[in-house]
């Protein structure tokens, strides 16, 4: 039996435009009435989550959680309260801001534990960003320093072109070795975690306080920043916009796209009872 499912947002549990569905969200309603954890687990800040977590009915709620930043951040509901963060040295973002910052080309977020700065923003990337409600606040210069005594989560770089974000993170990679770990999300995003902190780390975290096997937890996700998730749990699901890495890695790939497909996921395992 699962007693806890974790979900990848963009491409996997919400649309286009950021909202969920009436079919993922009754679902998921419906798995949270058996006293079944269903817990977001998502690249983004987790500001941004609130407006899903109404619509789940887990907002503000005590016993209930998030996973934000790729794995930086494990957050309980109610009042937002933080129970673990796997923060990023301040030295090795620095280092990463700069490297990126010499590529005119793209975009850079610096994520902190409770905001989102954006430098060089492009256009494409802020019409994304405002899809999904992420508030950021405008970095104006290069000078990090601004970030001195802040807790950095992560730091993450957009372009859309594949063959540009693959040149550019791999030369960040290299530059920083085994110091950070990089994923890639969204089809536009190369991301960069302190190294061993990801989706899946955190959900073992989250799983151990809530006294939760791995063979007890399904996941869903669509993008290689969820892999680390889905190697980790015992029902690993891939919506079918899924990559092929993820879909390949997944025990199950639904028939639906992000539109319904955690919906189709759940009443296959969990809700089939329920017709």
């Amino acid at each position: 039996m699962y007693k806890l499912l974790v979900s990848d947002l963009d491409e996997t549990l919400v649309r286009a435009d950021g909202s969920i569905s009436p079919e993922n969200a009754a679902a998921i309603k419906a798995v949270l009435a058996r006293g079944i954890k269903f817990v977001p687990n998502t690249g983004r800040g987790f500001a941004s989550v609130q407006k899903l977590l109404q619509a789940i009915g887990t907002y503000q709620q005590a016993g209930q959680y998030v996973i934000s930043y790729n794995g930086g951040a494990v957050i309980e509901n109610k009042d937002n309260q933080v129970l673990a963060t796997g923060e990023m040295p301040y030295a090795d973002a620095k280092q990463i801001f700069d490297l990126l910052a010499d590529h005119p080309e793209v975009d850079i977020h610096v994520y902190t534990l409770n905001h989102l700065y954006i430098y060089n923003k492009r256009q494409d990337d802020l019409d994304y960003v405002a899809s999904r409600g992420v508030e950021y606040i405008d970095m104006p210069d290069r000078d990090f320093t601004r970030f001195a005594n802040k807790h950095i989560m992560k730091v993450i770089f957009m372009n859309p072109d594949i063959t540009t974000r693959h040149a550019v993170a791999e030369e960040v990679k290299a530059a920083l070795g085994d110091k950070v770990d990089l994923t890639y999300s969204s089809a536009r995003y190369g991301e960069f975690n302190h190294h061993g902190v990801n989706k899946g780390s955190a959900t073992l975290q989250l799983a151990e306080r809530l006294g939760i096997k791995p063979d007890e937890i399904m996941a869903f996700g669509d993008n290689a920043n969820d892999i680390p998730m889905l190697k980790v749990v015992g029902m690993p699901v891939s919506v079918s916009n899924g990559i092929d890495d993820v879909k390949q890695l997944a025990k199950y790939v639904t028939q639906a796209n992000y539109e319904t497909g955690v919906a189709e996921a759940i009443h296959h395992f969990i809700l089939q009872d329920d017709k």
